[in-house]
Order: structure tokens, then sequence, then C-alpha cells
């Protein structure tokens, strides 16, 4: 079996295992085999975990979407970006952060990091919008996760931004609030990972960008070490 098959199969039958949860508190974070590690042909990986969401029914969020967020990006990005969910203007458009938030996140990736938003990925913990913007709910957050996982196997980021509460304590696996973990380095499957405020709370409270200012100063310092 080829590692693309693998990667196939392991989604189909980690797919069916979440969609089939009628409750949450399980242990969710399950022993991995090697052969899920790194790809060598990431657009191709990519790809074909997008043909395995196809019209996604998992979760309950299927009937109100009007597009699946797939994320977007430079498929051998050093870096990755992975907000909460959708909101209207992704959902719009199948694009992730593309409104006002996105706009920001440009400028932070353009102004800050000094790279092109063409050079990195991005995505979120859940790939369609809530009804009204709510929270992600954890049932919806486990439907989506063996996808988010492949997808960060399949790039194989040298960093991972989490940008807000979500993303931040997914990536972390921590119930702890945003503003505790904000700046803090961590790892996913021996990738580094910064959490950050999001965009979004940006827009509203605009003292915080000297703080993300600060973490993104330690993500310019990760990508450029050896």
């Amino acid at each position: 079996m080829s590692e693309r098959e693998a990667v196939l199969r392991d989604l189909a039958e980690r797919a069916r295992f979440y969609a089939s949860l009628t409750s949450i508190g399980i242990a969710h974070d399950r022993p991995r085999p090697e052969a899920e590690g790194a790809t060598t042909a990431p657009a191709e990986d990519l790809t074909a975990i997008r043909e395995v969401i196809g019209d996604c029914q998992r979760c309950k969020q299927a009937g109100g979407r009007k597009n699946i967020v797939f994320g977007q990006g430079n498929p051998h990005a050093a870096l990755m970006f992975v907000g909460e969910a959708p909101g209207a203007d992704e959902d719009e458009q199948g694009l992730a952060f593309v409104g006002r938030a996105g706009q920001l996140l440009t400028d932070i990736i353009e102004k800050g990091l000094k790279m092109r938003r063409s050079e990195v990925w991005i995505g979120n913990v859940i790939k369609c919008r809530p009804p009204q913007n709510r929270n992600p709910e954890p049932d919806e957050i486990l439907s989506c996760q063996p996808f988010l996982e492949q997808q960060i196997r399949a790039i194989r980021p040298k960093v991972i931004v989490g940008l807000g509460k979500f993303a931040g304590q997914w990536l972390l696996k921590t119930a702890e609030p945003i503003s505790r973990i904000r700046g803090r380095l961590g790892r996913f499957e021996g990738i580094a990972v910064i959490p950050t405020y999001h965009p979004a709370f940006l827009l509203r409270n605009p003292a915080a960008k000297k703080e993300v200012w600060e973490d993104i100063k330690v993500v310019r310092d990760l990508l450029s070490a050896g």
C-alpha cells in the first residue's frame, strides 16, 4: 500500500469513527503508526484529504454552511496559521481569512514577518462556519480533527501559529485560556507551536497588538533558526 493510500484509509476510518460519536468525554489522542508521518508530495496529499472530506455531513454544521473552508496556501510552507472557524466572508468564498480579520492577518504576515501571504498555509480548526459565528463545539472539533492533523502532516511546517483560544488549546492540548497560553512555545508532533490572539480579537482590542508583535518576533526567530 502506498503512503497516499494509507493516508486516505486512515482518514476515512477516523472520520467514520468521529462521525458516529454521540457523546464527548473520550480519550481521542490515539497512538499513531509511523506511516502517518511526513509525506513527500504535500500538494497531492492535500488534494487527497480534500477528496475524502467531500461534501462533508459529519457534524451538525453541514446544514447551515455555504462552503467548506479547507484552507489554502503553499503546500511546502515553513509557516502555518491555524485559526478557529470560518466567518461569514470565509463561508461565502470558501477561503480562510478573507474578511477584516484576514486583512489584518495579511498585514501581520507581510509587514511583521516580511513574507508574502502566498508563502504560508492558512486554515482553521473546523472547516464550516458555526451558526451566528458561535464558538466551535467539542463534537465539531472532533469531527474535523483528523483532517487538520493530516493537513499538518502533509505540509510539515517548521512553525505553526495558533490564532485564538480554540486553535491554541487544540495545538497545545490544554484547556487554559488564550490569555495564559499566548506566546507559550510548545510542540505539535515535533513542530514548534506559538499560540497568539486571533486577528478578530485585535480588531476589538487594538492594545493587544503589542503582545501579538512579541509573539511574531518569536515566530520570526524560529523560522530563521537553522
